[in-house]
This record gives structure tokens, sequence and C-alpha cells, in this order.
């Protein structure tokens, strides 16, 4: 077997990623060495659990400081997160794109009109490595514009490489793995009704079909992932729209983020 230069490269990296796994500049070294196969404008490592997601590490934003708008997602806005839904529905790991954990009216939604085209634009793929707990351990790599099938086969073939990489390097991880997430916001409970009555009170299976709605899943994607008709989604839409005084998605949108700064 010959190997090419390009392999040799590769393997050389890998030797010298193994060689980082316990300094602090590890992610940085791995991204890194992944922007030389396959551009992309953005990145971030996370740790996805039943709490608010969990920074590792992260681009800096376009004046070298906090990324605001990604500040939000990591208030509230990750919720709506097609890749984190994902990561809750089942903790599988592998390489995962966009197109892949999308809901098919995704791109109708004011979250990706407010806050996904703006943050990350066109594109995204994740790593994916599934940790004990009901954990997901990810890197995602946004684009401004779509990843090509030749880009999406190669990151599928290093697949493996980075994947173990990720997960050896939770052993260098102890600190932030030992403190405690933030609880997730309880986004309900912050919804103002009108005259706050009781009765107002969305259901458990208001909010779920609630949610999803936010982020994207149609009425026939609401009722099989909740083992309902399409017709009960509708009934729980009109409730929800009556108990909270408003009449379209994107006013429950707005209350969405007015949940998250209360």
């Amino acid at each position: 077997m010959t190997l090419s230069l390009q392999d040799i490269a590769w393997h050389r990296t890998v030797g010298q990623l193994i060689e980082a796994l316990d300094k602090p500049n590890f992610w940085i070294a791995l991204v890194r060495s992944l922007d030389r196969y396959v551009a992309f404008d953005s990145w971030v490592v996370l740790l996805f659990s039943n709490a608010r997601p969990q920074v590792f590490a992260e681009c800096p934003g376009s004046d070298g400081g906090p990324d605001p708008l990604f500040q939000d997602y990591l208030h509230g806005l990750y919720q709506l997160d097609p890749f984190y839904l994902a990561s809750r529905e089942t903790t599988r790991g592998g390489l995962y794109r966009l197109a892949d954990v999308a809901p098919e009216c995704f791109e109708q939604t004011d979250y990706y009109q407010r806050y996904f085209r703006l943050n990350v634009v066109a594109d995204e793929v994740q790593f994916n490595v599934a940790l004990a707990g009901e954990r997901t351990l990810c890197l995602s790599l946004g684009s401004r514009q779509a990843f090509s099938p030749e880009q999406i086969a190669l990151l599928g073939l290093v697949e493996p490489w980075v994947a173990a990489l990720m997960r050896q390097r939770l052993a260098f991880e102890q600190e932030l793995l030992a403190s405690p997430p933030p609880p997730a916001p309880v986004w309900h409970e912050q919804l103002h009704t009108v005259g706050q009555q009781v009765e107002n009170s969305l259901t458990a299976r208001e909010l779920e079909v609630g949610q999803l709605m936010l982020s994207g899943c149609s009425s026939k994607e609401i009722a099989r992932k909740l083992a309902i008709s399409a017709e009960t989604v509708k009934v729980h839409r009109k409730h929800i729209y009556s108990k909270l005084g408003i009449k379209s998605q994107s006013e429950l949108f707005a209350l969405f983020l007015q949940a998250q700064q209360a």
C-alpha cells in the first residue's frame, strides 16, 4: 500500500493532537487541524444534557470577545436547536449534518430567521460523542455556505479519529465536568397570561407541542414524535394561543424570548 502525502500529513496531525490532549490549547489545535481539510467559519465545543449546555471552548466573536448571539443561545434558545433536540431524543455518537436533524419547517421559524442564519448563517455539522447520563459531547462547525458532499465525506472519514480524541480529552476536563451545569430554564413558568388565571396555565403536553412548533416541526412531525394525531396537535395549538392571548407563532416566540430574560 502506498501512502499519499496527505495521508502522511494526517497521521502526523493525529500524533500531534494526541500529544496535545493534556494541553490548554487542545480544542483550538483540533479545530485548526480540521480547518486544513474542510473550511468553516465558526465552531464550539459543548456538552448537551438535560440541563443548560456547558461550553468547553468556542471561537471568539468578531470583536474578539464573547458572541452576544451565542449568549442568547446558552440562556435558552438552545431548546430550539435541532442538534440539541436530536441529542435529547437519542444519545448516539457520529457525524450529523443540519439536514439530518432539522425539522421540516425549520427555515420558516423565528429561531432560524432571528438567530441561526445570523449566527451560523447557512450550514452546520456536528461531531457527537455519546456519554453516560444522557449526555452528549459535541464539536459543532458552522459555515456561511452549505458543506459540499465531498466535505461531508471527508469529515465522515476522519470522524472516528475526532470522536476518539474528544473522548480522551475528557480525562483533562474534570474541573468542568465536576461542576453541575445550571438547570434548564423553565420558560413556560415565566409566561405572562392575561390576568394570570390558573386555568390559563399550559399543560405538559401543550408545552411539548409549543416547543416543537417553535423548533420548526410541522403538525405531522409533532404528531409522530408525540404519538398523537395531527388533529390533536391542532387542538393543542388552538388552546396554547387561546390561553396566552396570542394569534401567531411569532408571538409565541416573542414570549419564549421574554421568558429567557426573566
